[in-house]
């Protein structure tokens, strides 16, 4: 089971399909070795960037059980169970964590503008799924257009004591984790993890306030790895160094809408995944962009 002491690098993986859209079973295989060979310390699955929105409720289901066996408890898999109503989540979530998944995410729809509001969701949540199963907060403002101040998210780790992790995601955020530290530094606040999403954008300085790692994607894990660890080793400068080396194209995975057909794109060329097939709808990339990403990826292996 996900407990508040999950630290290092959960990659967010991408859902794989063939080219007719189908679902790819053998690169996601292949994916989730290549991922635990580069150092994950777990796996989130059916996010945002996992298109989940996109599958059948037997697919998401499929998806969910075939990543579990494939990982057969060599570390924790977190399954995203976000749904507009709670009859759904509560489903998905049975029926994951009874497959073994250690844990579920669950980020607040956009309907949800004040911080009572925010709170009694969650409450709502944990009796959907059951206050048996873990839970990570995903905070992802610029997605859900739900801002969770620090107070209530210290709110929400108080009345739930089911809630493990929070996945900050908020852009600024930095203030925000030194915060919710400082709080249950302090024993104003129960300590979970903090694990920081943002295609890893801000990770050497989330790191430095206080987070535990990251749970986000990028089709070089192995830099998300090597980041969390110098920096745990209080190797600052390789860190910056090690992290300066992939940001441009960081920075171009992190592009709104684009991002994530770039970073499949990415790991079809690494052979990781077979197919950079996106369900539609989706972007296609152009014949510029593809030359960009190659000249970035050309770079980053030259170095």
């Amino acid at each position: 089971m996900l407990t508040s002491s999950a630290a290092g690098v959960y990659v967010i993986c991408p859902t794989p399909f063939e080219s007719d859209g189908r679902l790819d079973t053998a690169s996601t295989d292949r994916m989730v070795e290549a991922f635990l060979k580069a150092g994950a310390t777990g796996l989130t699955i059916l996010g945002i960037m996992g298109e989940a929105p996109k599958l059948t409720a037997e697919e998401a289901l499929a998806f969910a059980r075939q990543v579990i066996a494939t990982v057969a408890g060599r570390v924790p898999v977190i399954v995203g169970v976000s749904a507009p109503g709670f009859a759904a989540m509560s489903a998905l979530s049975s029926k994951v964590m009874d497959a073994g998944a250690a844990g579920v995410m669950i980020a607040p729809p956009s309907t949800l503008k004040a911080d009572d509001q925010i709170v009694n969701y969650y409450a709502d949540a944990v009796e959907a799924i059951g206050s048996d199963v873990p839970f990570v907060i995903q905070d992802y403002p610029l997605t859900t257009n739900v801002v969770m101040t620090p107070k209530v998210v210290m709110r929400i780790i108080e009345q739930n004591p089911s809630c493990v992790m929070l996945k900050h995601e908020d852009w600024p955020g930095l203030d925000k984790i030194t915060t919710l530290r400082r709080a249950s530094d302090a024993g104003q606040a129960r300590r979970v993890s903090i694990l920081c999403g943002n295609g890893g954008l801000f990770l050497p300085f989330e790191m430095e306030r206080g987070a535990d790692g990251a749970m986000t994607g990028y089709a070089y894990p192995e830099m998300l790895v090597g980041v969390v660890n110098l920096i745990k080793e209080g190797k600052r400068k390789e860190a910056h160094d090690l992290f300066d080396r992939h940001l441009p194209l960081v920075r171009y995975e992190t592009q709104p809408g684009v991002g994530l057909a770039v970073r499949k794109y990415v790991l079809k060329q690494r052979g990781i995944i077979g197919s950079d097939t996106l369900r539609k709808p989706g972007p296609k990339l152009s014949p510029e962009t593809i030359a960009d990403i190659d000249w970035l990826m050309e770079r980053i292996e030259r170095s």
